[in-house]
């Protein structure tokens, strides 16, 4: 039997809130030495344990501030777990927040060859899917132009653009599906749906039951930082439903 592409084993994160208001970072470190600021331990997330296998499409529901986004990026590798482990088998691709690992005094063409690295590939890869990439951000005419002076719209575009022209064994994707407007929303999702058919495995974070009931098999509901269920996407989309409505 093959190895799982993700396994999450008895993972939580804890983050430590400041429970005073520090008017600016010189106040913040006199308090810091004279052990006058508090903090409030929050757990994110709480003895979280998922098996995703290779091929699977796992939807991930939860209301706001349930640890949908937190979970993708301890996945990720953005974020270290508290406790636990977490363990990728295959090279991910992460769709977050989108453009955010972006150098802004860099231009956009330097930016693509700096994003792929950080995804680890080599300069002569990205060479070779550079035109790809640009035709795809539709940003051809701002490739000179430092991203400090693109709108929001522009780095998540020139983000996906990148993260969806390699080649990833698994996709992670937090409402990404979002992004710029409808003609661009539009050609996302098929670009998304054929990197589908070559058997990527993926994790979706949607507020959308439709959009998860469209892309996955699997889903997962997320409560304050628990699963407090998984199984097939119609079941689980079923009771996010009844949640949403009030019922129990």
């Amino acid at each position: 039997m093959s190895k799982p592409a993700i396994t999450v084993e008895n993972m939580s994160i804890m983050f430590n809130l400041n429970s005073e208001k520090v008017d600016n970072l010189k106040e913040y470190f006199i308090k810091l030495l004279k052990r006058q600021l508090h903090f409030t331990e929050f757990w994110a997330l709480k003895d979280i344990n998922l098996t995703v296998e290779k091929g699977d499409r796992v939807g991930i529901l939860g209301f706001n501030g349930a640890g949908k986004s937190t979970l993708l990026k301890v996945i990720a590798g953005v974020l270290k777990p508290t406790k636990g482990s977490v363990s990728v088998s295959g090279v991910i691709a992460p769709m977050l927040e989108l453009g955010a690992g972006f150098d802004s005094n860099y231009s956009g063409k330097e930016n693509i060859y700096l994003y792929g690295a950080t995804m680890g590939y080599t300069r002569k890869y990205i060479d070779k899917k550079y035109d790809e990439i640009v035709e795809f951000s539709e940003l051809k005419d701002f490739m000179n132009v430092p991203v400090k002076n693109y709108s929001s719209g522009m780095r998540a575009r020139l983000g996906f653009a990148i993260a969806s022209a390699v080649e990833p064994d698994i996709l992670i994707l937090d409402e990404v599906l979002s992004v710029g407007d409808a003609k661009f929303r539009k050609k996302s999702e098929k670009k998304i749906m054929s990197m589908f058919d070559r058997g990527v495995t993926v994790l979706f974070v949607s507020h959308s039951v439709d959009q998860i009931l469209k892309i996955c098999n699997k889903a997962i509901i997320l409560d304050h930082g628990r699963i407090i269920a998984s199984g097939e996407a119609k079941e689980i989309c079923d009771k996010y439903n009844e949640m949403v409505s009030g019922g129990k």
